[in-house]
């Protein structure tokens, strides 16, 4: 029997499927799904399920010094036991194993992980590698076809990596923390790579308070041709010091005698009118930096996007999308990919009009690599109903940036026209769209054209509604997620495979906010202390010279024991630098930690209100004067609180919007909402106890939930809930069967008519008796989709709500781990 191990679920099951035609049976074992077929068994990981850690006697924070740490023994022990498990009682019975890993640095290490963990139930057995940068029939076959070795170079490297991030992040993660009185899940983080991109962050949120803006001035005015009916926009220039065009004036007596010249005159003269063309290149093949920047900008994060894109690639709609290459392989044959997309109703035009071209000659990037092609599609194209709404326009995206590779270039004519009043000059700049080129088929740039009419030299215009305009200069923009891993990749800090975790990992720990991130003054409080006292903990030329070690250990130059070493030996310096200064760095985290969750000050006694977390996890508002002062105020259940900058004009205190996923909405002033509830409406007599006098009415509690309630609670408890978001309309139509109003809720565009909400709540749950599992109440979740997650488990909201989402999404193909949240907030 063949053991055949893959990195995920997902694709041991479209391994499977390929490799046996079809014709594989599903079983589970210890939980985990066993593909078989004609003498082989396939099985996928999910991801690392081996991990590296310290012994157990390290773990007592408040024993071990940090600095212990770093010459701790390192064990590896069973992440994902049942796996493990799993995997060996199928390598028992195996007469040859082979990996399917994917073909990278993290990949390789997962694959070694696979080796020793089979090696070790059956040291006999034949084991062998298979690579390949696309899950689909051709590239699948062919890598079984003709095997190889495991890389136990590039998987040194990958285990380099996670020692050396283990010792960093666990030492200096105990210091700080330790030192802040920050421990449990508020523990303070600091990472290898995490580090020197905060202080990226940090340092450009420097520069914007830092940026003093200055005045300037511009003046504009319309231009028109006697013999046409529209206007033109010019603008005022002049030439600087280094004979350059410049069009801020920045001295206000100079500017508003310009703007009285030119509003005395109604008239200029064209004095020079310069026309020239302009090649528009079409763009390169996708890398992943590439692929992350063009996916932020139709709104996905980093995170997002590449979570897409690994599910679309375990399908075998894409290559692999962990790749520096912008050069595609010699054997591709781009007519021939450009013919599977005939025919197609949303992507088959683009690719006929493409192969009308004489000669197809695809874009070549900087990097040309040799493991992975740039991302492209593969040619296999998912049915509509196959994918989300998220994933068809990432497929797209992938799809037509290829389309845009092989496209022509575009063409632009520019026509510049100069004007003279006085001795005063307006120049207007006209461009328009001569040719589309690659604009037909990648339609993500922009084509906006700016209408200036020919013009001769010598020819009279109308001028007319001059302004002069006062504006300031602008600080910096913060980074966008993408444009910081672009930033990261210049410096070489982390990977390809790495960067936008790093960036999730920032949110995750509570040191950047909003997109584009922002830090927080605990992010601030961490780097100031790291440049205070180790400032080669946030260098960025540390992280990169680790990186490079790394990748001596994979070409087979360096060894991993001499890195790690290095790594250590690097490590105790920075210690040495921090062990006198622990007092003064806890002092100024903890200063910061209390700033991060501020609000105002306290209506009750004066002292400050915090956001606060119960011991069971949930967040809440506490007066900083506890136990004297007990004031508090309740927050919504779901998600995480994000101070705004907004204050409310009642009460002083800043109001806050609660983070959950991609899902955010704003709570307001807590106060505020406090305030605000109570009972609404009455609706009419409860079911439960109406002959008592009790009445269902509409009502807010104090975290913001609404729902309606028996105006009798305690004593009876009867509700219904209602949406959080929307307001609501108690209309003159009555249900006749319970005698209450109907509700339509408004919010976004269109209200949505909710109805009696005891009928609305009775169809909820006669759809959950139908389907026998309240998932399908759940946006998005199906039959289909239901008999997915069962099959992992998830047999209900509560079973959904309580998983792992990553652990949920590695068993359960084509559902990422962010719609999972995303199921998770919504539930």
């Amino acid at each position: 029997m063949e053991l055949i191990i893959t990195e995920k679920d997902n694709a041991a099951r479209r391994i499977a499927d390929i490799l046996s035609g079809g014709t594989f049976d599903s079983s589970r074992e210890n939980g985990v799904n066993v593909y078989e077929w004609g003498g082989k068994r396939c099985v996928g990981l999910s991801g690392h399920v081996v991990g590296v850690d310290f012994p157990a006697e390290y773990s007592d924070w408040r024993d071990v010094e940090p600095v212990e740490l770093i010459d701790a023994r390192i064990e590896k022990t069973a992440t994902k036991e049942n796996i493990v498990a799993t995997l060996r009682i199928l390598a028992r019975k195996a007469t040859r194993a082979t990996i399917a890993t994917d073909y990278d640095r993290e990949g390789e290490l997962i694959g070694k992980e696979a080796y020793e963990i089979v090696r070790d139930a059956n040291e006999d057995v034949p084991i062998r590698r298979v690579r390949f940068s696309s899950i689909t029939e051709n590239e699948v076959q062919s890598a079984f076809d003709e095997p190889d070795e495991l890389d136990f170079d590039l998987a040194a490297a990958g285990e380099a990596r996670q020692i050396i991030d283990l010792v960093w992040g666990a030492a200096l993660t105990r210091f700080l923390s330790l030192s802040s009185g920050q421990l449990g899940n508020d523990f303070i983080s600091v990472g290898r790579v995490q580090s020197p991109t905060l202080k990226l962050i940090v340092d450009r949120e420097r520069e914007i308070e830092a940026f003093d803006p200055e005045e300037y001035w511009e003046l504009f005015g319309d231009l028109q041709k006697a013999d046409e009916d529209d206007a033109f926009e010019s603008q005022y220039f002049y030439r600087d010091e280094d004979d350059n065009e410049a069009e801020r004036v920045w001295d206000e007596a100079t500017a508003e005698e310009v703007y009285d010249t030119l509003s005395s005159h109604d008239a200029a003269t064209a004095v020079d009118v310069t026309r020239r063309t302009r090649t528009d290149t079409p763009p390169t093949p996708f890398n992943t930096t590439q692929f992350i920047r063009a996916a932020g900008s139709l709104g996905y994060s980093a995170k997002r996007a590449m979570s897409i894109a690994e599910d679309l690639y375990t399908t075998g709609y894409i290559t692999y999308p962990r790749t520096d290459n912008t050069v595609y392989p010699d054997d591709l044959e781009p007519e021939d990919l450009l013919d599977e997309f005939v025919g197609h109703p949303t992507l088959g035009e683009s690719a006929e009009s493409l192969l009308e071209a004489d000669e197809i000659s695809p874009t070549r990037g900087d990097e040309e690599t040799t493991d992975h092609p740039p991302i492209h599609p593969t040619g296999e194209i998912p049915a509509r109903g196959d994918v989300s709404d998220d994933e068809w326009e990432v497929f797209e995206l992938v799809v037509r940036r290829f389309y845009a590779t092989v496209a022509d270039a575009a063409v632009w004519e520019h026509l510049k026209v100069v004007a003279s009043v006085a001795d005063c000059r307006l120049k207007a700049n006209g461009k328009r769209l001569v040719e589309s080129g690659y604009h037909d088929v990648y339609p993500y740039f922009s084509t906006t054209e700016n209408y200036v009419p020919d013009v001769e030299e010598g020819e009279t215009l109308s001028l007319s509604n001059v302004e002069l305009e006062e504006k300031e200069t602008q600080p910096p923009r913060r980074y966008g997620q993408s444009r910081l891993i672009e930033t990261m990749e210049k410096m070489g800090i982390g990977t390809k495979s790495t960067r936008h975790e790093t960036i999730q990992k920032l949110y995750d720990r509570g040191y950047i906010e909003s997109d584009p991130p922002r830090p927080t003054r605990l992010a601030v409080a961490v780097v100031e202390a790291a440049e205070n006292y180790a400032d080669r903990v946030v260098s960025e030329e540390m992280t990169a010279q680790l990186e490079a070690d790394m990748d001596a250990i994979a070409s087979g130059e360096a060894g991993l024991e001499d890195v790690t070493a290095e790594s250590r030996e690097m490590l105790e310096e920075i210690f040495a630098s921090l062990a006198d200064s622990r007092d003064e760095i806890g002092a100024h985290l903890r200063k910061s930690l209390k700033d991060d969750k501020r609000l105002g000050p306290c209506p009750d006694c004066g002292e400050d209100l915090l956001v606060r977390r119960s011991r069971h996890g949930s967040y809440f508002i506490g007066c900083d004067g506890y136990p004297d002062c007990e004031n508090t105020l309740p927050l919504p259940s779901t998600g995480k609180p994000l101070i705004l900058e907004q204050e409310c004009d009642d009460h002083g205190l800043n109001e806050v919007k609660m983070l959950a996923g991609r899902q955010t909405f704003v709570h307001g002033c807590p106060l505020c909402t406090a305030e605000e509830a109570g009972e609404g409406p009455i609706l009419g007599d409860c079911p439960d106890c109406g002959d008592e006098g009790g009445e269902l009415a509409i009502k807010t509690l104090q975290s913001g939930s609404r729902l309606v309630g028996c105006t009798r609670y305690p004593d009876c408890e009867y509700s219904l809930p209602l949406p959080r978001r929307g307001e609501i309309e108690v209309t003159d139509s009555h249900c006749d069967e319970h005698e209450l109003p109907e509700l339509v809720i408004h919010s976004g565009d269109e209200p949505w008519e909710l109805g009696c909400p005891i009928c609305n709540y009775q169809e909820f749950q006669a759809r959950e008796s139908e389907t026998g599992s309240d998932l399908e109440a759940l946006d998005g979740v199906g039959a289909k989709t239901v008999e997915k997650l069962s099959n992992a488990g998830i047999d209900s909201i509560e079973d959904l709500t309580d998983a792992d989402p990553d652990d949920v999404a590695a068993s359960v193909e084509g559902i990422s781990a962010d719609r999972i949240r995303n199921w998770q907030v919504e539930a």
